[in-house]
């Protein structure tokens, strides 16, 4: 996609880019009381975005800068946004003011996110912010090892932690889209009492104040407040699906309040996400049931009592969703969900993938995949050899709530000064960490149900979602487990919601591999028909 960059030009997500800045107006936003948006306050910048033609494209934006959009904010530099509003492209005035807006986080890893330091569109960095690491305040209930500030999940399809590059922000502008970055606190944020203030919920909330923020500036603020598109990577992709499942839910208005929120509505029109790592909960017992077979990178099975013990809470689990597959497939289970993930998913991912390539390259892939039988123009194959030809699994046994609480989503449920915690009741009672508690905390189920799409979907089911959905995620992603998005996809589906959702062929985590496509749908399913001028 795209082409290489060139001398003075930085290549970022597969778009060449170059900004300069035009002398403009250079006041810059700040937060206020009232939460108005200035629109006179910007800077204009023009900037050269390569579309997935190849084409280059002459962007003129006016940039908006690390406004804070909340009244009462626990730490601006994190609860701030910037917005980008193209006004002309390749010579022709573009008029904005009814465009789609693209709400694109960079959130990975449940890592904080800050737009303040960018100085144009796609500046966006996540990192662990101040204080990360063990508290230094304070005492800590963890003695396990303190989770990584560093995202394991970090891929050159991702940014540092992780979360996603600015590929569909850029896209997004030189398509006459209004383009809203949001930052939002994260799990090692702590303050000088060695308390940590962007555990779960922080982020989600400070997403949901985002929007409303946006959705309160109706009429200042270009573009179409009620087609607002959100899109995320990875944990930024789980929060991207909780933005779109949870709209207008009343059990984030305490901490919205708390903030000085706007009073507006969060509810959000369409949703992007990829390779979200969501519904935590059950999230250990999905990864055992996906990749169980499968060796680490040592060469060695995970503990197979542990993994089995959690493939058994999954099925359970997956029974009680009651979930209808995509295409008149029928009742998911835990014992056809791999025929249902090779016929709807894998197979025609594959096929896809082959169709694409010339005879030559297609015949060297099947010889190299022997796996594979290539007939009528269709890939078949079986679930075990699929496994067999993704290879080592990402991670240990269980993946997301360590027995020695040393995976970053134990960090995202500590509290206080509490580094990392439980949050399942099977990774509670097999502490390794000497805790004298076996149990998960009492304000733990609330935050699960806080934090998770699902809730939204088939406990509570929100009439406010989105009804809009894109999905993706790579077939070599081992960082989650396929079946997460694939329920997802079709509870969104049960309830009646459009949802375009794919798996990338031998793609890893982060693949972002038809973001073209992503932005022709925003168009589709929002109605927009772009307005420029002469």
């Amino acid at each position: 996609m795209g082409i290489g960059a060139t001398a003075g030009v930085a290549a970022v997500g597969g778009i060449a880019l170059s900004a300069n800045a035009s002398s403009s107006k250079t006041s810059s936003s700040s937060s206020s009381d009232t939460l108005v948006f200035d629109p006179d306050a910007y800077t204009k910048l023009t900037t050269t975005i390569t579309d997935t033609a190849g084409t280059d494209h002459s962007v003129t934006y006016h940039f908006w800068k690390a406004i804070t959009y909340v009244a009462k904010p626990v730490d601006a530099t994190y609860q701030s946004l910037n917005v980008s509003v193209p006004v002309e492209i390749d010579g022709t005035a573009v008029d904005a003011t009814n465009a789609p807006i693209l709400f694109a986080n960079s959130v990975g890893g449940y890592m904080p996110s800050s737009v303040a330091d960018a100085t144009g569109i796609g500046g966006g960095s996540a990192s662990a912010g101040p204080g990360a690491g063990a508290p230094s305040g304070g005492t800590s209930s963890s003695a396990g090892p303190a989770p990584s500030a560093s995202a394991s999940n970090a891929t050159g399809a991702t940014n540092g932690t992780g979360g996603a590059l600015s590929t569909n922000q850029f896209l997004a502008l030189a398509a006459g889209y209004v383009v809203v970055e949001p930052g939002a606190r994260g799990r090692t944020l702590k303050n000088s009492g060695g308390e940590y203030y962007g555990t779960a919920p922080a982020a989600i909330v400070d997403l949901k104040a985002a929007v409303r923020y946006v959705r309160s500036n109706k009429g200042r603020i270009p573009g179409n407040v009620e087609r607002i598109v959100s899109a995320g990577t990875s944990a930024g992709g789980a929060l991207s699906s909780l933005l779109g499942a949870s709209g207008d839910s009343p059990i984030y208005d305490t901490y919205l309040k708390a903030l000085g929120a706007a009073d507006a509505s969060d509810a959000i029109f369409a949703t992007g996400a990829w390779c979200p790592i969501t519904d935590l909960e059950h999230a250990d017992g999905a990864y055992e049931w996906n990749w169980g077979a499968n060796d680490l990178s040592t060469g060695k099975l995970v503990d197979q009592t542990v993994s089995k013990a959690l493939q058994s809470q999954f099925a359970e689990y997956e029974a009680g969703l009651k979930l209808r597959g995509l295409g008149g497939f029928g009742p998911l289970n835990a014992r056809n969900l791999d025929a249902y993930m090779v016929e709807q998913y894998l197979e025609p991912s594959a096929t896809t993938y082959l169709a694409a390539l010339s005879d030559s390259a297609r015949a060297t892939y099947l010889k190299a995949n022997t796996f594979i039988t290539w007939s009528g123009g269709k890939a078949t194959f079986t679930w075990t050899d699929y496994l067999t030809h993704v290879g080592a699994r990402k991670k240990d046994a269980p993946a997301f709530d360590a027995f020695d609480l040393s995976a970053g989503e134990n960090n995202e449920f500590g509290a206080g000064t509490t580094l990392a915690r439980h949050f399942t009741a099977y990774g509670a009672k097999n502490d390794s960490t000497g805790l004298s508690s076996k149990r998960v905390a009492s304000d733990i189920p609330a935050k699960l149900d806080l934090m998770n799409p699902m809730y939204h979907l088939v406990e509570k089911v929100n009439p406010n979602r989105s009804k809009h959905w894109w999905i993706r995620l790579g077939t070599k992603d081992s960082d989650t487990s396929l079946t997460v998005s694939a329920n997802l996809a079709a509870r969104l589906d049960n309830l009646g919601d459009d949802v375009n959702h794919i798996y990338y062929w031998d793609e890893g985590h982060g693949a972002n591999t038809d973001p073209g496509d992503f932005i022709t749908w925003i168009a589709q399913v929002t109605g927009h028909k772009a307005k420029r001028g002469k």
